[in-house]
């Protein structure tokens, strides 16, 4: 691994035994608060998380999912705590539709986010569940000054979502906070304290989960308090691919993790160390095994349950070779899905000096999600349900009491089954192209997190168009338009990249574990050591 940063950065790797990175300073805080209370890496991913849905609201909230990849020390843990369609919805209730609801109430699924945090703790944290909340209600009741990547996105929510049912409590005075203004949110706080109290029963089973079905109702919606009371999170086996030597992990369907490990996949059959370095060449061949593994992510994975291939199709070695060979290694292609053989989002991660990681991700989707707000509580609501397809027949076609596709994806590498870096990208379907980045970055060119971080990006977005940050030279930009890409640049704040934290295990020493960090430069973020 090389410690020097290659490219433009205002942030150096941050190294020690115990270190937590996440998207804003004050959460990364409270995660160093939770390992200076005796806490471990779960214990800090968890207060961090936790003081997230505070002090990045525009992000992430009470009311969203979660999954995450633990190493105990000894192997990968799985989580899946995203939540189901409430059991009312039917196709009818959203036949004629071309998509589904973006926001409002028609797009609101069970949360799964605070089931989550329960789950961890239970099996894996030191320290008791209401510590893991004391910074996220300080911040909540005290109010903390808004940092600026924050209240840009949030004006932008609130020109978006101003109209929908409870959105006001966010724009007290009518607007969003500026930079530097003092935000405080006393109702969070009291919800925090009673998740906390509770341990999340009140949630799915007491008073919270009452608040919000009575809310649902108020607007013709159909989630009930058994939608709530029915949620489960769930300890899943985590899913891999090979690349170089290296072994790259991610959460099964549900989630958008199988088509990092598609892109992934495809790449390992690739002469990419022919192409040097940043080049178009290199860029080309992982832009386009991008595009094959997004299709086949949209036309074959949802729930589980409903897939008509299984994950292990999809990442059979023969199959992604015959991928692999859709591939000109100079020209654009237009890939549709392939045939198997059938069988607004916060990232953070956490490690200790005894071994263990953490790779975590919540989110409420898109902004604030739902924009649905239910008073007197701060619990804003996600939109996962925009996450189905209306299309009759599909695997993933709106229903009752289903997981749709789900977008957050946390990411762990291992070399030789050994742990090496628990990392992830939040942003959408970023997320999947990040990853496949980040590992180019690490296992390729021997980067150091921070530096795979800093590394200018690409995307894919929502409509196939492909776009670059504006540090990506300008001749390798022709030279990919001269391959029949059509890339567009985008301005140097734009912030459709994603942002990428990283934590690198150090080699051995024979006693405590080390660690180095990143945390990505486009946004507020912080990795902490202590």
């Amino acid at each position: 691994m090389n410690i020097q940063l290659p490219y433009t950065s205002g942030r150096q790797p941050v190294l020690g035994r115990n270190v937590v990175s996440t998207s804003q300073p004050l959460a990364a805080q409270a995660g160093a608060a939770a390992f200076l209370r005796g806490g471990n890496a779960v214990d800090a991913a968890l207060a961090a998380a936790i003081t997230l849905t505070v002090v990045e609201p525009v992000m992430n909230g009470i009311g969203g999912d979660a999954f995450a990849l633990v190493w105990d020390g000894h192997r990968l843990n799985g989580l899946n705590s995203s939540g189901r369609s409430p059991a009312g919805w039917t196709p009818d209730r959203f036949k004629g539709l071309e998509a589904m609801p973006m926001r409002g109430w028609e797009s609101v699924t069970v949360p799964g986010q605070v089931a989550g945090w329960v789950a961890l703790s239970e099996r894996f944290g030191l320290l008791p569940f209401e510590d893991l909340f004391l910074d996220a209600i300080r911040h909540a009741r005290d109010g903390f000054p808004v940092s600026p990547v924050i209240s840009r996105q949030w004006e932008q929510s609130v020109k978006d979502l101003h109209t929908y049912p409870g959105f006001t409590e966010f724009m007290p005075g009518g607007r969003a906070p500026r930079a530097s203004e003092i935000w405080r949110f006393e109702a969070q706080a009291k919800t925090l304290e009673e998740i906390a109290r509770t341990r999340g029963e009140s949630f799915y089973k007491g008073r919270l989960a009452q608040a919000i079905c009575d809310f649902a109702k108020e607007h013709g919606a159909v989630l009930d308090v058994n939608d709530l009371e029915n949620h489960e999170a769930e300890w899943v086996t985590p899913i891999s691919t090979s690349f170089r030597g290296h072994e790259i992990h991610e959460i099964p369907p549900n989630g958008q993790g199988l088509a990092a490990l598609i892109a992934i996949g495809l790449l390992e059959q690739l002469p990419l160390e022919e192409f040097k370095k940043g080049s178009a060449q290199r860029m080309h061949l992982e832009i386009e095994a991008m595009r094959l593994a997004f299709a086949d992510l949209q036309a074959y994975v949802a729930d589980p349950a409903h897939m008509t291939v299984r994950a292990s199709d999809l990442l059979d070695a023969e199959y992604l070779k015959r991928r692999a060979k859709q591939i000109d290694l100079g020209r654009a292609g237009n890939p549709g899905p392939g045939k198997p053989t059938s069988g607004g989002t916060v990232y953070l991660c956490a490690a200790d000096s005894n071994g263990m990681m953490v790779s975590f991700i919540q989110s409420n989707y898109r902004g604030f999600g739902s924009g649905v707000v239910v008073p007197n509580t701060g619990i804003s609501l996600h939109n996962r349900g925009s996450g189905f397809v209306t299309t009759p027949g599909h695997a993933n076609q709106v229903d009752g009491n289903k997981k749709p596709l789900h977008s957050i994806i946390p990411a762990f590498m291992t070399r030789g089954g050994k742990p090496l870096m628990a990392f992830g990208v939040m942003g959408g379907n970023m997320q999947a192209q990040g990853h496949t980045q980040m590992v180019m970055r690490r296992v390729l060119e021997g980067e150091n997190p921070q530096a795979c971080s800093d590394a200018p990006r690409w995307r894919i977005n929502d409509n196939a168009e492909l776009t670059v940050e504006p540090t990506v030279e300008p001749s390798v930009v022709e030279e990919l338009r001269a391959m029949g890409h059509t890339p567009t640049v985008l301005d140097f704040d734009n912030l459709d990249f994603g942002s990428a934290q990283l934590i690198e295990k150090l080699p051995e020493d024979g006693r405590l574990a080390a660690y180095i960090a990143g945390s990505d430069h486009r946004r507020d973020g912080q990795a902490v050591a202590c």
